[in-house]
């Protein structure tokens, strides 16, 4: 056992840990957990603690149903909602078979090999996310209404905004579990929130992500609440997105730096271009819900594969910044992804797109939702529907080359039967609210 597992053992016996959660997301992005008893700790570290793997979607068949859960020391962290005496610990974990191999359909080993891939090429990258949520109203039994908190829009305050509470509260929580955000505001939709949290390595950032959107479900409910990450809960208002930030960075140098000024390293060109070139085939995975779909083309969400500085109408974009903190944002993802897939695939299109020196197309410097055809005639558009992203990805080579055809073949499984009930609904806001809003 390694020195920082036995150092986690001494805290969590100093700090009155009774309970333990060990965590994982599906193939899909869904939080998933186990809870064991602190004295198990020290045997979950070194033997794993088994699961049945044919009941979560997408992982094994129940002919091979045995995975273990072994807890990442790194990633513990206590939930101050969960406080003393018996206070509850939380880690990430690493998946494994019963050989005590990786188990290869685990997003989070296959995003590790990503940045160990990405070391060997002699950069770091970063990663932030701004994550946008709805808060609604619950009824008298606790579930959720179609009724929002509140009726303000973009950076209202008091009494137009009344989350500013619950947004203080999660960042507090946040805080106190290692995760520091840098800003929140009341977003341009009625009861909707956004909070921006500090950018980081690859691994962490996702692990960061699950965890704050479990911080905010919990907070929310503590407080009557419900909070919602489906993409396009309102047909008339702005959508969630989850606007990914990457900057890259060699010799401790952001390669970045000189791009909000207009300057770029051709490093840097071939990067995005290497994004902007495998976006499409990637879309399923950025975009996993048929609902997802409806967020594009409207409330600053993009529609066209284009870039530009500053420009909100673009796919990506590079904000305005300055030092360490200038990047690309990509504007697409919604924030029921699976983030360790997505971050994998993204960094993949960007070194594939160093590797094969990419030619980063020009610049679109016009407001793409009222453009004149001129301008928009030229553009591949994302995909219209889950329908039309399961088919490019199935196509994809390049998909197939990062996450393996097993993994692209269980995923599509399920998209495809997704898409398949869609089509045959009668009702589309209701497949919505029936489907998707109750559990995103």
């Amino acid at each position: 056992m390694n020195t920082t597992a036995r150092e986690v053992l001494e805290f969590i016996k100093e700090n009155d840990v009774k309970f333990v959660r060990l965590s994982f997301c599906d193939l899909f992005g869904v939080l998933k957990n186990i809870a064991i008893m602190a004295d198990e700790l020290e045997s979950a570290f070194s033997n794993g603690v088994s699961f049945d793997a044919h009941a979560i979607r997408g992982f094994r068949d129940v002919t091979a149903s045995d995975l273990f859960l072994f807890p990442d020391p790194a990633t513990l962290s206590v939930l101050p909602w969960r406080p003393g005496p018996g206070r509850v610990a939380r880690f990430f974990c690493d998946i494994k078979t019963p050989d005590g191999s990786a188990f290869f359909n685990d997003g989070r080993y296959l995003l590790r090999r990503v940045e160990s891939r990405l070391e060997k090429m002699g950069y770091a990258c970063k990663i932030g996310a701004e994550c946008e949520f709805y808060l609604f109203k619950t009824d008298d039994n606790g579930e959720p209404t179609d009724i929002t908190l509140d009726s303000g829009g973009y950076l209202d305050i008091s009494p137009l905004d009344k989350g500013e509470d619950i947004r203080r509260e999660i960042c507090l929580t946040l805080e106190e579990m290692g995760i520091y955000p840098e800003s929140s505001h009341h977003e341009r939709g009625p009861g909707q929130n956004e909070i921006d949290f500090k950018f980081s390595d690859a691994i962490s950032c996702a692990d960061n992500f699950l965890t704050f959107k479990s911080v905010v479900k919990a907070i929310a409910s503590r407080n009557g609440l419900y909070a919602s990450f489906m993409p396009k809960p309102m047909p008339n208002a702005a959508g969630n997105g989850l606007h990914i930030n990457l900057s890259l960075s060699q010799n401790g140098q952001n390669i970045f730096k000189n791009a909000a000024a207009g300057e770029h390293s051709n490093i840097a060109e071939s990067f995005i271009a290497g994004i902007l070139h495998e976006v499409a085939d990637m879309t399923v995975f950025l975009n996993p819900l048929c609902n997802s779909y409806e967020r594009f083309g409207a409330f600053e969400a993009p529609l066209y594969i284009s870039w530009s500085h500053q420009n909100r109408s673009q796919l990506v974009r590079i904000p305005a910044a300055t030092g360490e903190k200038v990047r690309m944002e990509l504007r697409s993802p919604d924030p029921t992804l699976n983030p360790y897939l997505a971050f994998a695939l993204l960094l993949e299109a960007g070194l594939e797109g160093i590797e094969k020196s990419r030619a980063l197309p020009d610049a679109i410097d016009a407001d793409l939702y009222t453009a004149d055809k001129s301008v928009t005639a030229s553009l591949n558009l994302l995909p219209v529907d889950l329908s039309s992203a399961i088919g490019l990805a199935e196509k994809s080579d390049f998909i197939k080359s990062v996450i393996g055809e097993e993994m692209l073949a269980r995923y599509i499984d399920v998209k495809k039967a997704e898409a398949a009930d869609f089509a045959l609904s009668q009702n589309k806001a209701e497949y919505y609210k029936e489907r998707y809003f109750p559990v995103c």
